[in-house]
């Protein structure tokens, strides 16, 4: 009930705020399962195109949220869980570059003089031999002692057995790393369990009037679900609500324009196909 409520109180601040005016041009709004994908430049694209869907479309379709930004404070988490139903992905960091330690500084000035040590005195250790009286050595003894007694001689000593060889025990072997995490993994799901998306193909949000090249994203989202319609819309003024660095938003008319659906041609490649829907979007700028 929280969320349901707090769904209402966002929706009626986003539209007091922009607006939200959803223009449907090729398709109208219809309950059946959509990948909607536009242009990306503001943090606020994701409210807003979730706003400009009519009610029943809005409880089957998923936009997508970068889990570093919506997911960094319990709050964001929440609302982007519990209102917007999001799905998380991950963007790529690149990790920061361990700076290299300083050298020690060098005092100017002329060199100390090296220190000459003299090396110690050898000891020479007192002999001991003047004092220990001569003993034959014990070998002859034993001879002279077998032969007054008339005893055979002693057995010969068993010859040295050799150690066996050091042998190392084989390494185990090393388990192999764990395959990347699929960025696309959540999304799949989301639209196996039938529900409908809402991506940005850019992959981030653009300075310029003209969205950037998308990514292969898209592509391989349409030709691994054919039957899923793919719906191009263009997000207008919305960046101008809350440029990027800002979180103050400011009061603008906004739009939402939502055009005909495409699909995959037989054989089309990868780029051909998302410079087309790159195109398909930029058309609806200016209808």
């Amino acid at each position: 009930m929280l969320a349901k409520l707090t769904g209402w109180l966002l929706l009626g601040i986003v539209r007091l705020l922009t607006g939200a005016q959803a223009r449907w041009y090729g398709c109208p709004p219809k309950a059946e399962q959509r990948i909607y994908f536009a242009n990306h430049q503001s943090h606020a694209d994701l409210v807003m195109i979730w706003a400009a869907l009519p009610e029943e479309l809005r409880s089957i379709t998923r936009p997508i949220a970068a889990r570093d930004y919506w997911a960094n404070t319990p709050v964001k988490r929440w609302i982007t869980t519990e209102v917007f139903n999001a799905v998380y992905v991950e963007r790529a960091a690149t990790a920061p570059v361990a700076a290299a330690a300083a050298p020690e500084p060098v005092q100017a000035g002329p060199a100390p003089e090296p220190v000459v040590v003299a090396p110690p005195a050898e000891r020479i250790e007192p002999s001991m031999e003047p004092l220990l009286p001569a003993t034959p050595p014990v070998a002859d003894a034993v001879n002279e002692l077998q032969g007054e007694l008339d005893l055979p001689p002693p057995p010969p000593p068993p010859p040295p057995v050799a150690p066996a060889p050091f042998v190392a025990e084989p390494a185990p072997p090393a388990e192999p790393a764990p395959p990347p995490a699929d960025p696309l993994a959540p999304l799949v799901e989301a639209l196996r369990s039938g529900d409908s998306i809402i991506i940005f193909p850019e992959g981030t949000r653009g300075h310029t009037g003209e969205p950037q090249k998308f990514k292969s994203g898209l592509y391989t989202l349409a030709t691994m679900f054919p039957d899923v319609v793919l719906v191009p819309a263009w997000i207008d003024n919305v960046q101008r609500v809350m440029p990027k660095g800002e979180i103050v938003p400011v009061p603008i008319l906004c739009s939402v324009t939502f055009g005909a659906p495409i699909r995959v041609e037989a054989g089309e490649e990868r780029r051909p196909f998302l410079d087309r829907a790159r195109a398909a979007v930029i058309a609806l700028r200016d209808i």
